[in-house]
């Protein structure tokens, strides 16, 4: 095990051609997550963990970054999560009514102004838009995977398996990830023990020794949202479309479920706009290529 800046363990991939793409043709139709393809990537480093509260603290204290939901002063939590006063719960989504918007949640206040992250410091840090992730990256001299590298790593050395552990979801009656058990939305058994996050490598890290590629929260990559199934190009980043302004998330969250969300397994993708911000999801990070040591994060 290596580490990088700020003391994050990194794990390497190593260069070589990698299947993508759903195997079992599971996938929504509309995500394009097919047909399966074999890219060619060089070697990468990626961070071992999403990067957790006590590391994006450490960014936030030495930089003074001020996060997109603290300058919104709101975000939005999962409805069974809020720990705040009625009057701060602001509104909800028409489409997903059990996220609210919430006054006063962000990163250091996961659930609402009545929570903080004092006993949270080894999970992952959420309400962090595309551009926080990616001015965090840029701070430590690194970048947001593009998608192809994240599921080249999140496959941990399994071609064309169904999670980033085999194809059960649990083997032997073991959860391998953080994601819902019971009636979405509204009753959760906590048969993992978790209703929202859990800390990281809580669940067995994959054949690369990464942890949580699946469940807990979704990760940003650097690309632009497209239901293309195209090839990228090597290295894996998408050629940007003018008009849209999606980015990728992968990896499914605590609230995934196969009645919802079936977005845990590895060929997994969706996106989202870049300004926004959720208590599932947060980021990790990957070396970047030396060519582009000074470009900084994507536009």
């Amino acid at each position: 095990m290596t580490s990088s800046l700020r003391g994050a363990a990194i794990r390497p991939v190593p260069a070589g051609e990698y299947l993508l793409g759903d195997a079992f043709d599971e996938g929504y139709p509309f995500d394009g997550e097919g047909p399966r393809r074999t890219v060619e990537l060089p070697a990468f480093d990626i961070d071992e963990t999403p990067v957790t509260n006590a590391q994006f603290a450490q960014f936030a204290d030495a930089t003074g970054y001020t996060t997109d939901a603290e300058r919104y002063g709101n975000s939005a939590v999962f409805h069974l999560a809020v720990a705040a006063p009625r009057h701060r719960v602001v509104g909800s989504s028409p489409g997903a009514p059990w996220w609210l918007l919430v006054d006063g949640a962000d990163w250091r206040h996961p659930f609402g102004e009545l929570s903080d992250i004092d006993e949270l410091a080894d999970h992952p840090v959420v309400h962090v838009s595309w551009a926080d992730a990616a001015a965090y990256a840029d701070w430590v001299g690194r970048a947001l995977p593009t998608e192809t590298q994240w599921e080249a790593a999140a496959r941990g050395g399994l071609v064309g398996a169904r999670y980033a552990w085999g194809d059960e979801l649990t083997p032997d009656g073991r959860w391998m990830c953080n994601i819902w058990q019971g009636r979405f939305p509204t009753v959760n058994t906590r048969e993992d023990g978790w209703l929202a996050t859990s800390p990281v490598r809580t669940y067995p890290a994959n054949g690369l020794g990464l942890y949580d590629v699946a469940g807990n929260v979704w990760e940003w990559c650097a690309d632009r949202f497209t239901p293309t199934t195209d090839a990228p190009p090597a290295g894996g980043r998408r050629l940007p479309l003018v008009h849209e302004e999606r980015r990728v998330t992968r990896g499914g969250s605590y609230l995934c479920h196969e009645s919802y969300c079936n977005r845990y397994r590895v060929a997994a993708r969706t996106g989202n706009t870049p300004d926004s911000t959720m208590g599932n999801c947060g980021f990790r990070t990957v070396s970047r290529p030396a060519d582009a040591a000074q470009e900084g994060p994507l536009p």
